[in-house]
């Protein structure tokens, strides 16, 4: 039984220390062409045009008084 713990506490030990040594040696890759933003303007237009319309909707009084029924 002893001997089970300490195989145990032996191999959690290891990978422990293992984690710190495998993410060392990761590096990003390079990119090439990218810009940092990201962003393009037909993106741009879209959000500002989401942006006006949830403002509409929001500001609308609509029909609010008239009746549901006839």
């Amino acid at each position: 039984m002893k001997f089970r713990t300490l195989a145990a506490a032996a191999a959690a030990t290891s990978m422990v220390a293992a984690a710190p040594v495998v993410a060392a040696n990761r590096t990003a890759a390079p990119v090439s062409g990218e810009s940092e933003m990201g962003g393009s303007l037909v993106l741009a237009i879209l959000a500002a045009a989401a942006i006006i319309a949830g403002i509409v909707i929001a500001v609308d009084s609509g029909n609010e008084d008239q009746p549901v029924s006839a």
